[in-house]
């Protein structure tokens, strides 16, 4: 049950951040493509990798505080289905070349972030599990 509690008090900092971040890249980068949900998509994969792999390679990170941050604040951060509805909408309104690119942008950019996530946590932690 306290796992419980830590999710959701995650998930609310998260959906706050979202939200926030969202404002900012409105703001900064228009409305012609969703960029804030691209933009919590990327730093979301990018801080879940490197969360996993500190977590799961060190005792920096508790598996309670792991739980908080993963599936809590990135739960919250997170949004597929805010992506899925704008590309839609973009698809919708008959703009498919930015559907598109939403698409490749979201999948690229998160993959990359991902991987970058890995990477920094391995450079900042190690390995422990392959040396």
């Amino acid at each position: 049950m306290e796992r419980l509690v830590w999710v959701c008090l995650g998930s609310a900092l998260g959906g706050g951040a979202r939200y926030l971040l969202s404002l900012g890249a409105l703001r900064l980068l228009g409305s012609s493509l969703p960029y804030g949900t691209l933009t919590v998509n990327v730093l979301g994969s990018f801080l879940i990798g490197l969360i996993m792999h500190v977590g799961l390679e060190t005792t920096l990170i508790s598996p309670s505080v792991r739980i908080f941050l993963t599936t809590g604040v990135m739960g919250g951060l997170t949004t597929y289905s805010a992506f899925n509805y704008e590309t839609l909408e973009l698809a919708t309104d008959g703009d498919w070349s930015l559907a598109l690119v939403n698409i490749v942008a979201t999948l690229i950019a998160c993959l990359v972030a991902g991987v970058a996530g890995l990477a920094a946590g391995r450079a900042l932690v190690g390995s422990l599990v392959n040396g």
